[in-house]
Parts: structure tokens; sequence; C-alpha cells
């Protein structure tokens, strides 16, 4: 290990020591300029920061699934408008903090669509947290009783996107319907949302039973058949 690498090393400058061990096997360090050397050093450094903060940010959202935008099946009889998804690809709504509301019957793909969603998020560089909707929830009353409820919706509304699954399967009771209203309104305008459930946007009345949330504005509508 040359002097150079090890400092790099000891800098922690995983990427540039990676790159400075390459450039001598290959012998580039002879045929580059001070500059365009340390350019390259610079770039390699830079790309593997951005790698482990994207394992970082995958790891801790705890998705459903590993997907990508990219493995999404745009066939016309799943009704997915593939024009708004690659708008959604570009995360506009997360820097606005806009809601994303995916419907569809069980088994469709929305939990995959929701997790390609949110890893694309991952590699633009957002915090994401993925939930089942009733075990978030669940969450939020140990929290109560914990006596940590302060720090829980304080985490959760600093996360630039909130991912609520299989939202619907039962109806909330007065604790969970006011819970949710203050997940919603701790992000409104603020951080993104996706919801993703097997009930039409129109029946979400019923199982919040507060039309203030039901109502929640600035809303991308996907049906996924």
């Amino acid at each position: 290990m040359t002097q150079i690498e090890t400092q790099m090393t000891q800098l922690r400058l995983q990427g540039m020591a990676q790159s400075w061990k390459i450039m001598l096997e290959t012998r580039r360090t002879h045929e580059l300029s001070l500059s365009e050397g340390l350019e390259l050093l610079l770039q390699a450094e830079q790309e593997q920061r951005g790698n482990r903060r994207f394992s970082r940010l995958v790891k801790s959202a705890h998705f459903r699934y590993q997907a990508s935008i990219e493995e999404l099946n745009f066939d016309p009889s799943r009704g997915l408008d593939k024009s708004l998804v690659s708008s959604l690809a570009m995360g506009r709504y997360i820097e606005k903090g806009e809601a994303v509301l995916i419907t569809g019957s069980a088994g469709c793909g929305k939990s995959f669509l929701a997790s390609a969603l949110g890893q694309q998020a991952c590699a633009q560089g957002y915090s994401v947290e993925y939930a089942n909707a009733q075990k978030l929830l669940l969450r939020s009353k140990m929290a109560r009783i914990e006596g940590s409820s302060l720090k829980f919706f304080d985490k959760l509304a600093k996360t630039n996107l909130l991912i609520l699954d299989d939202f619907g399967l039962t109806h909330l009771d007065n604790q969970q319907q006011l819970d949710l209203m203050e997940m919603i309104e701790d992000r409104h305008g603020r951080a993104a949302t996706i919801i993703s459930s097997q009930l039409p946007v129109e029946s979400w009345f019923d199982v919040i039973g507060e039309p203030t949330i039901a109502d929640y504005p600035n809303i991308y509508i996907m049906r996924s058949l």
C-alpha cells in the first residue's frame, strides 16, 4: 500500500483509495495530468458515497419488495399510466410534499409499484419509510403507551417519503383516526406520502371516518387493475 493510499484510507476516502490503486495497477498515473487524475479520484469518491447512502436509505426503509422502475410492467391490461409513472420517477412530488394514491385489486402489483417508487426516491437521496398501514398505527399506539409518541411522530414527519401499504383493510378506531390525521397533517405540503389500497378512493370516507383526511389535497391517483 502506497503512502497516498494509506492516507486516503485513514481519511476514509475509500472510493479515492480504490480508484488510486487501480490507476497504479494499470499505470494510468503516468498518462494523466494532475487535474485529470484528481477529477477521476473525486468522481470515484462521490460515486461510492452515493452508493453507500443509497444502501443505507434502502435498508432503513424496509421495503416489501426490492423493486425498480425499470422492472415495472406497463401492459395496457394493468391500467398503469406510463407517462405518470415516469413523471413521478423524477421526484418532483417529493419536493412539493404531494401525495400518490395507488388503488387496485389484491395481487395486482400495488406494493411492487410503491416499492419501486420508494427505491427511486432512495436513489435520489430521499429518506423513505415503508410500512403496512395497520402495523404503523399499532406502532403509534405502542409509542403512546411507552410515552415516546412525540419522538415517533417527529421522526415520521421528517421522513421525505412515507409509504402506507395495504390501507383500508380494517376500520380505524377513534385513536387510530387521530393518529393518522396527525401523520397526514404533519406532512401536508412538507413531505410526500404514497398510500396503496384495495379500496377505491371514494370508499375511504367509510374507513377513515374523517372527511378532513379523506380529502387530502395535491394528489396523483393511479389505478392498477
